[in-house]
């Protein structure tokens, strides 16, 4: 009893002088067979997990340990307390944009990266390796700062999503529920938090969807900054797990456990009046869970390219939306076989028109990587280069039509080797580059599209949408 008061007197007292003082730090407290790291992001929110590796920057942690019956009755008085007190006391206290001025000019690229190293299952396909992969890649193609530090800019520096900001997009008890089923996954190591069994939780999950929703947020706030001054600003890209897409207003779905995307097309409307949101999505499965979070809403136009009978099964050609969001959906469902020529065919004739007519105030897009050929558990065939294509083409619409604000987000994407090389050679597009994609694609691998099926699937939606 006495230890346990003054365990919880020292979190207070932790608590009170990290947030009042507005510093990032680590502190470190070693006991008898175990070693704990507390490391707090710019506003102090803990992460505190069993095993992982050392994430590439401070919004991660590690703790390589042995736990001790202590640590675990210190964890949720200082998990408590700290979430609380920073909550209340340090987060959204403003726009601190950590970009030097010459950046938010010249740069082309912004982007942010969350890997969330404690949300992870071994051997699941959306596991913590995903994010290290692409930021490997970048160094070894010299895309990152070390190589290019006057035109792309990793921000270190965001915050995690307010509560708010998620309520925006998912209702409250959700929140709540995930929120307390972290104390149940600090005891098992593992949970899974929806029907269907895909979508798990450690300890850590929803600390670090809360970061990966931020950095989201966060990168709108740069882009919208940058388009303020430079008329061709830098396009952002999140770099965060877990994915997004999928999560529906009620819960988490499909790997996907906040609604990334989603949140931040909300933040874009609330903070910014940027009233006119276009999101792309050309991950292999349909975007569920964007496209119920506005299903009857004419302000945010929902566009999604997806393979044809692939999970969740929604995504139907003739759901285009409902009430006053009539028409604001369009979903495209793709015979497999489609590739690179089918997507070129796609902008060509279905999104760039419905952008021009919609007219949006920025667009983001769900960027997955798992139509790639290489990805066993689809049959679709984009390519690199197909990747390259639509960044660069997405890149264009923005200029042309919202000022250059855009903000990529990745989603799926389970083959390592792929999903690097196709977000390294996004990152070229975005910069203006030549693609490397023949250095990665092997021709051999395709094999004919099925236009036949797709020039029907791309008249039906003309049709059905007058494009």
């Amino acid at each position: 009893m006495v230890f346990s008061c003054l365990l919880k007197c020292l979190a207070q007292f932790l608590a009170n002088f990290v947030c009042s003082c507005q510093i990032t730090s680590f502190f470190f407290i070693s006991m008898k067979y175990c070693e704990v790291s507390f490391c707090f992001t710019d506003h102090m929110l803990p992460y505190i997990q069993k095993g992982g590796k050392l994430a590439r920057n401070y919004h991660q942690f590690n703790l390589d340990m042995k736990f001790h019956s202590s640590v675990k009755r210190i964890y949720p008085c200082m998990r408590s307390i700290f979430t609380t007190q920073c909550s209340s006391n340090c987060i959204n206290n403003g726009l601190n944009l950590d970009v030097p001025n010459k950046l938010i000019h010249n740069a082309k690229v912004f982007y942010c990266v969350s890997a969330a190293m404690g949300h992870n299952k071994e051997a699941h396909p959306e596991s913590n390796k995903r994010v290290p992969a692409i930021v490997d890649a970048l160094d070894r193609l010299e895309l990152s700062p070390k190589y290019r530090s006057s035109q792309v800019y990793e921000i270190q520096t965001f915050q995690p999503a307010s509560l708010d900001d998620i309520a925006r997009v998912h209702s409250r008890s959700y929140i709540t529920g995930l929120e307390k089923a972290m104390s149940r996954a600090s005891d098992e190591g593992l949970i899974f938090i929806d029907g269907s069994g895909p979508t798990y939780a450690t300890e850590t999950t929803f600390q670090e969807s809360l970061l990966a929703a931020g950095a989201g947020n966060f990168l709108v706030d740069a882009v919208v900054e940058a388009s303020h001054t430079n008329q061709d600003p830098p396009v952002g890209f999140a770099l965060v797990r877990p994915p997004g897409h999928h999560a529906i207003p009620e819960g988490p779905m499909g790997f996907c456990v906040f609604g990334n995307i989603a949140v931040a097309a909300r933040y874009a409307q609330n903070k910014y009046g940027l009233k006119r949101v276009l999101i792309i999505d050309f991950d292999v499965h349909h975007g569920n869970g964007t496209n119920d979070a506005f299903y009857d809403d004419p302000d945010i136009f929902f566009l999604s390219t997806h393979q044809a009978g692939s999970y969740p099964g929604t995504g139907k050609i003739e759901q285009f939306g409902t009430g006053s969001g009539e028409g604001a959906t369009l979903n495209l469902p793709l015979p497999g076989g489609a590739g690179d020529y089918t997507m070129r065919s796609v902008f060509d004739e279905i999104i760039a028109p419905s952008a021009q007519r919609f007219k949006p105030d920025i667009i983001l897009v769900s960027a997955g990587y798992d139509a790639h050929a290489l990805y066993p558990l689809a049959s679709l065939q984009f390519t690199t280069g197909t990747y390259y294509m639509l960044a660069s083409n997405i890149k264009q619409l923005a200029k042309e039509l919202c000022g250059g604000r855009c903000v990529f987000f990745l989603e799926g994407g389970y083959n390592l080797q792929s999903l690097s090389n196709s977000v390294a050679d996004t990152f070229r597009a975005l910069l203006g580059e030549p693609s490397l994609a023949p250095q990665f694609d092997n021709p051999a691998m395709l094999y004919e599209e099925p236009l036949n099926k797709v020039k029907q699937a791309i008249e039906r939606a003309k049709s059905i949408h007058s494009i």
